[in-house]
């Protein structure tokens, strides 16, 4: 048997946020029998927790129902903290290996913040195909081009009025033929803030309560495209998942230098929710 926690991650009470299985004592598993549990639990991402092998303080694997991801944001910080309330790892900073390489991440038994890899800007994109897939037209775009951007993981970002949120109606077979993570976001610059929608079909997720790698990556754009300052340190706040009736807030930070961005971080509270055992699927 496997034990399992399900951690509902940024938000500050159970039945909101993100959910996410954290999975202990998968060492000896095939790559099979995660994708397995994985699609058993069909959330957006499962994380498996495993010895460190490359100086960090644990590893974790993360699989969506669909796919193995090589790094993730909510799986980060809900196995951090999760790792933490348990007593596994003392609070404070600590390094998580992935995919994605080792990534700082500070911690208590409630929150944690994940600093992102490396960032990357891609060029603009023509918005017609990434509108066409969220039901939405070309009025319902503003600000800057959609690009491509990440920070451990690559996602494209489209800007759309603050009304066009609630119109989105996904067409999955389109959004996968654009071979892209969209996330649909309208900024406030006031506030320096964002209300998101993340669609994710070609990885088994239609659309996504709370994205961490997102809003890591949407810093990023941000810096690229002008709408945050080109030099020093911001912060800004993504609110995620309001339609799917699972408010998220994700509180991000991106430091820019001469117009780009060169590092970012996502902070959130995690919500214990569930305890249980799985069996071992099948080799």
């Amino acid at each position: 048997m496997l034990r399992y926690e399900i951690v509902d991650v940024f938000t500050d009470r159970p039945f909101a946020g993100n959910p996410l299985a954290v999975v202990f004592g998968a060492d000896g598993l095939a790559d099979a029998q995660f994708q397995a549990v994985a699609r058993e639990f069909n959330l957006s991402e499962t994380a498996f927790v495993l010895p460190p092998v490359a100086g960090g303080d644990y590893r974790v694997r993360i699989f969506t129902p669909a796919a193995e991801l090589p790094f993730a944001g909510h799986p980060s910080v809900g196995t951090a903290t999760t790792l933490v309330r348990l007593g596994q790892l003392g609070a404070g900073d600590l390094v998580q290996e992935c995919g994605a390489g080792n990534l700082p991440v500070a911690a208590t038994a409630s929150a944690a913040r994940l600093t992102g890899g490396t960032p990357r800007i891609g060029a603009e994109l023509d918005p017609a195909p990434l509108l066409a897939a969220v039901g939405l037209t070309a009025d319902d775009h503003t600000g800057p081009a959609p690009r491509l951007a990440g920070c451990g993981i690559d996602s494209v970002h489209l800007a759309v009025r603050p009304d066009a949120l609630a119109r989105v109606d996904l067409d999955v077979a389109a959004l996968r033929r654009t071979g892209h993570t969209l996330s649909v976001s309208a900024w406030d610059p006031a506030g320096r803030s964002a209300r998101t929608r993340v669609f994710a079909a070609d990885l088994g997720v239609p659309e996504d309560p709370a994205t961490g790698s997102a809003a890591l990556a949407y810093g990023v754009f941000l810096v690229a495209t002008g709408l945050l300052p080109a030099t020093g340190d911001h912060r800004y706040t993504v609110r995620q998942g309001v339609e799917m009736g699972r408010p998220s807030t994700l509180d991000c930070t991106v430091t820019a230098a001469d117009g780009a961005a060169v590092a970012a971080t996502v902070s959130g509270q995690v919500a214990p929710v569930a305890v249980g055992e799985l069996q071992i699927p099948p080799a």
